[in-house]
């Protein structure tokens, strides 16, 4: 019993240490003047075959024009171990990318180094209070996202910060 109470906790912090950062990617997205969204389930083709995904951040900017959305994905990671499984997978990176154009792994402080994160994603650290983008995403030529997307984000609802509540973005 000891086991799984012990077992149980430990699973519960990383979990809240993983929806804090979420929650902290999220914020810094709309502080930079983009609609954030979370729990998004987004269905993409990065080859032959489609693909569901579930990424933690969805970000796109306010923008009338297709051209200038720039979509990008936020993967948070907080645990070595669950980002190692990640890399092993890169079907999960490359469905990101088929979906957004730009996929941005950010990992909790000391858990892995950028090179081992795949040239093809960006990085971005998280240092005490700050989130640090150590390598940019390579941009995607004006990325539209697919209608399945568009259809996503309409039933979706957009995140909104603890401190942004009441204030019109």
């Amino acid at each position: 019993m000891q086991a799984l109470a012990q077992s149980l906790q430990t699973n519960r912090a990383a979990y809240d240490a993983h929806e804090a950062l979420v929650r902290k990617v999220a914020d810094q997205q709309i502080e930079q003047g983009r609609i954030a969204y979370l729990d998004l389930t987004l269905l993409s083709k990065p080859g032959e075959g489609w693909q569901y995904s579930k990424p933690d951040v969805f970000s796109i900017r306010k923008t009338t024009s297709e051209k200038y959305l720039e979509p990008i994905i936020h993967e948070v990671k907080v645990r070595r171990a669950d980002l190692l499984g990640d890399l092993k997978k890169p079907e999960k990176h490359q469905g990101y990318l088929a979906a957004a154009g730009q996929c941005v792994y950010v990992l909790a402080e000391g858990i892995a180094t950028p090179e081992e994160i795949p040239e093809c994603c960006g990085v971005m650290v998280e240092e005490g209070d700050r989130l640090v983008m150590v390598r940019a995403a390579p941009r995607a030529e004006a990325f539209v996202p697919s209608i399945s997307t568009w259809m996503s984000l309409a039933k979706a609802t957009p995140y909104r910060s603890e401190r942004y509540r009441g204030e019109m973005l």
